[in-house]
Order: C-alpha cells, then structure tokens, then sequence
C-alpha cells in the first residue's frame, strides 16, 4: 500500500474499531465482499461498515495516485478545470489559458 505510516495506523484503528464492536465480524468474509465474491447487502451492518472504510482507503488511494493532466497532454486530449480562484481554465494540446482569451 501507498500509505504513510500515520494514514496506515489510521486505517487499521477504523477496521480495528469496527470488528471490537461486533465479534460476529469474519476478516473473510469482508475480504469476499471486496473481491466480488459476496453481497455487499447480505452483510451486517457493523459488516457493512469495515466494508465501506476500506472501500474509502481504497478510493483516496486512487484518487491520490492519478495524473489526468498527464494523461490528457499524453494523448493530446483537450481539458477544462478550476484554478485556485474558480476561474475555468482551458487546457489545449499544445498550451493552457483561461475561457475567454
């Protein structure tokens, strides 16, 4: 994993909280829910919730790890986004400016 060692320690609390609070909580059959080898709906609720804390690492994770701006410019894909002051900056191929110029 690409966590921190504080983000690492962070995560593994919220799980470590979730399955003191219900021992009816199996590690497998979590890890079946998140693999796509069980139903997320037939789990318990405290189940439930260990699932959607690793769901959340999970995303963050991913989210952290993309560069679209790379991508785009690999391909030579035009885009558009916010700057610091919510102004909509367009992005060519070849340069960015903002809308209107």
């Amino acid at each position: 994993m690409s966590r921190s060692a504080a983000q690492q320690v962070a995560h593994w609390a919220r799980i470590g909280r979730e399955l003191e609070a219900s021992r009816s909580i199996s590690h497998r059959a979590i890890a079946a829910v998140l693999d796509g080898r069980r139903e997320y709906d037939a789990r318990t609720e405290h189940e439930q919730a260990v699932v959607r804390a690793e769901w959340a690492e999970r995303i963050t994770e991913r989210r952290e790890g993309l560069d679209l701006a790379q991508e785009f410019e690999s391909v030579g894909r035009s885009y558009v986004e916010l700057n610091q002051n919510g102004n909509v900056i367009r992005h060519s191929a070849t340069a960015a400016r903002p809308v209107g110029t």
